[in-house]
């Protein structure tokens, strides 16, 4: 989750050009050498790192709050274990520049989510890791469509280039009465907020990618499924067989028979509870059951970092639901929800400590208040924190920028809040220096704790029972969790 600090990270896509020009240059003299049967392999390891073609985005590579992710990216850093060499990675903007990339020799392998077989003669596929279906996405609540000819009637919005115009006719969809656009600068977190606005009726995406987005727009649904279905694989060089390929069949069986392979898709695929929408029932419930034996220790962090208790209650419900035991697939953990990285760098030792989690989480919050201009004024001030506490503070300074850019003003949350989104498309974060962000997550994120603090204050103003039935019933040092992180 969080990072304390993120300004060390600099987006490009060009990162390691000196490493891919000593590896041309290699090649070409161990060739002259009379050298030219050393293996791939041999030559990965005598350069001393791996490199991985990617895509920015967010099931490949991309920096979060905690540094860089994405499953692509953890996967490969796996294999880069494997075989006992770091990893490195330059990022694209289109798989055909990753397949000329790779050609050229200026990568190792692609690791983006790309069909298996690959369609080129001088490349070939590894290993399938995953299966994924097209499926048809609609809004929950309105009516489900069976079938291709039931969405007759309605408006479907595709990704441009993905195919799945191709792939609707393919399956003998009639488009009669069907209202089509292809959605050229949008991405696929763009058309699900259309459809859970009602803005359109439908999309295809792929079976990964609607599970990785399900837990941040829970308006949307599936359908149904379309054939055919794709096996998804890195990719290699011909001529990088049999060594490197040999590699990843070992590695790919091995990850696969030890569950290392279905723990990262679980890492990434996941739901994530902390990211429910707002549901006043399960939260007044748990006002009840588990707040008053925190109250105290939101008091105390409050007073220490100078904030506001029900402030820090309100972001310790929406990271935890306020279980001192919580563990997210991810690794983070404990009512305030700190990786372990942050935790080290707040003094924390013990993340399921609920005393030093939520003082930890006061301090992080208190030091995005703090890092902002001072020329940005509440409660302005405190929505881009909460905004930089969840997606980093370089993301957010991204989309500052392109908020002042399009003409806003990048000090207001409302402004900002409008282009926070604007960094899952690759038009707009291509031209930032952190890359891909999930933007609409920080959005429901500052708004979900904006409405969990609102309920706070009014019961608090009010001295409301619920918060002071259980108060003394407690003691903090009896809470669960208190084991050695």
């Amino acid at each position: 989750m969080k990072s304390f600090d993120t300004s060390w990270h600099f987006f490009s896509r060009w990162r390691f050009v000196l490493p891919r020009l000593w590896l041309s240059v290699a090649a070409l003299l161990l060739a002259s050498s009379g050298h030219d049967q050393v293996s791939e392999l041999e030559k990965i390891k005598a350069r001393g790192h791996l490199i991985m073609l990617t895509l920015n985005g967010a099931t490949t590579y991309y920096l979060g709050a905690e540094g860089e992710t994405g499953f692509e990216f953890e996967l490969a850093g796996a294999f880069a274990e494997f075989i006992g060499v770091p990893l490195e990675v330059v990022t694209l903007d289109h798989p055909q520049a990753l397949k000329r990339a790779l050609k050229l020799g200026q990568g190792d392998f692609i690791a983006a989510g790309l069909p298996s077989p690959i369609d080129d003669p001088r490349l070939t596929s590894g290993p399938v890791y995953e299966t994924v279906a097209p499926m048809v996405v609609y809004r929950q609540g309105s009516p489900r469509p069976n079938s291709l000819e039931e969405l007759n009637g309605g408006s479907i919005a595709l990704l441009d280039g993905k195919g799945y115009d191709e792939l609707l006719l393919d399956n003998g969809a009639t488009v009669t009465g069907l209202e089509w656009s292809v959605a050229a600068d949008s991405s696929i977190e763009d058309l699900f907020d259309a459809i859970s606005r009602e803005q359109v009726n439908y999309t295809i995406a792929d079976s990964n990618v609607v599970e990785l987005n399900r837990r941040f727009f829970p308006a949307i649904g599936v359908a149904f499924e379309l054939e055919p279905k794709m096996n998804l694989a890195w990719v290699i060089r011909e001529e990088q067989t049999p060594s490197l390929s040999t590699s990843l069949d070992a590695f790919f069986d091995q990850i696969q028979s030890n569950n290392q392979l279905a723990e990262i898709k679980a890492h990434h695929y996941q739901s994530d509870s902390s990211y429910e929408p707002v549901g006043t029932f399960t939260f007044m419930d748990q006002v009840s059951a588990r707040l008053p034996a925190l109250k105290s220790l939101f008091e105390q962090a409050a007073e220490q970092v100078d904030l506001d208790w029900a402030l820090l209650a309100a972001v310790g419900y929406q990271e935890s639901h306020w279980d001192p035991k919580a563990v997210s697939p991810t690794g983070v953990r404990g009512v305030m929800m700190l990786t372990q990285r942050t935790a080290g760098q707040l003094g924390v030792d013990n993340r399921l400590d609920p005393a030093q989690s939520i003082l930890g989480g006061a301090r992080y919050l208190r030091s995005m208040l703090d890092r902002l201009p001072e020329r940005i004024q509440m409660p302005d001030r405190l929505y881009l924190a909460l905004a930089a506490y969840n997606i980093g503070l370089g993301h957010l300074e991204d989309a500052r920028v392109i908020t002042q850019r399009q003409g806003k003003d990048p000090d207001r949350w409302i402004d900002v809040k409008q282009h926070l989104p604007l960094l899952t498309q690759e038009r707009w974060f291509s031209q930032t220096r952190y890359g891909y962000a999930r933007g609409y997550e920080a959005v429901s994120y500052v708004s979900n704790i904006r409405t969990f603090y609102e309920i706070l204050l009014w019961m608090d103003q009010r001295e409301h029972p619920l918060l002071t039935a259980m108060q003394d019933s407690v003691e903090p040092d009896t809470l669960p969790g208190l084991s050695p992180d």
